[in-house]
């Protein structure tokens, strides 16, 4: 589970690609678009621009570069050229690129066009609950530390969180131990140590958690139908807290110091 100073340089590297992947569709207008074309847009980028693999094409048999979901679905959504993008849409698209060996993973959702507001607050409060969770990221600190603030920021807003998927480590492999529950209590779990990497990535819900799977065995979408919204960073323990090794542009603002496109949030100023 612990890196070594050069592979977290290589991970950095992944890291800051897969950003300009997500920089890139920032310029893109998504109405209209089917999923498909996301996906094919995204596999050229990837592999020409980048020259870097898209980790996802061939993971467990999938044959797409990402997941894309749309409104009621909560993840693993398949790309299709049936699935249109329209206006007032929330859609997470769950990105991986490997280079160098190295796997960085990341997911954005998405508000298309004009997005209803209660829609844009389950987005926003989906956001907020993943940095909760990467602010208690820090050697000494618990694995359940991560998963109790993300789930007192949802339940605070009034939103159920996802038990059945969660963050993992990463590194060489896609999923790696640990497993990152959004949901936990406090001083539990394993203890974050120097090195350690992985996601953090929660998924809300504006009704109930409960979840259920498509007959294609890959898309999840929310029992009862209403929205849900995730987002998802990977991150690294470092000496003095975490450093968010996907991190974009349009983030810097709100999460703090920039340094060689990355940031790092001390612990010391918790």
């Amino acid at each position: 589970m612990v890196k070594t100073p050069a592979e977290l340089a290589l991970m950095r590297i992944s890291g800051r690609l897969l950003a300009s992947v997500f920089e890139m569709l920032d310029g893109q207008d998504l109405a209209g678009m089917s999923t498909l074309q996301v996906n094919d847009l995204v596999e050229r980028f990837i592999t020409d621009d980048l020259a870097a693999r898209p980790a996802s094409k061939g993971q467990y048999g999938f044959q797409y570069v990402l997941n894309c979901s749309i409104n009621e679905v909560v993840c693993h959504g398949v790309p299709s050229t049936q699935d249109i993008i329209r206006d007032g849409d929330i859609i997470n698209l769950d990105i991986t690129l490997e280079k160098n060996g190295f796997i960085a993973d990341s997911s954005k959702t998405y508000m298309v066009g004009t997005v209803n507001p209660a829609a844009r607050r389950l987005v926003r409060v989906a956001q907020e609950a993943m940095w909760e969770g990467i602010r208690q990221v820090r050697p000494g600190g618990h694995l359940g530390d991560i998963g109790a603030a993300i789930e007192r920021h949802a339940k605070k807003n009034g939103y159920s969180v996802v038990r059945e998927y969660c963050g993992h480590g990463i590194g060489r492999e896609m999923h790696e131990e640990p497993s990152v529950l959004n949901h936990g209590r406090p001083g539990t779990g394993p203890k974050l140590r120097e090195g350690m990497t992985f996601t953090v990535e929660p998924m809300l819900n504006q009704g109930s958690r409960r979840v259920a799977t498509a007959d294609d065995g890959w898309t999840v979408v929310t029992e009862d139908g209403r929205l849900s919204a995730q987002f998802e960073h990977t991150v690294a323990v470092t000496r003095t807290g975490v450093e968010v090794l996907t991190l974009r542009t349009d983030e810097t603002a709100s999460t703090g110091s920039r340094k060689d496109a990355r940031v790092a949030i001390d612990s010391r100023s918790q």
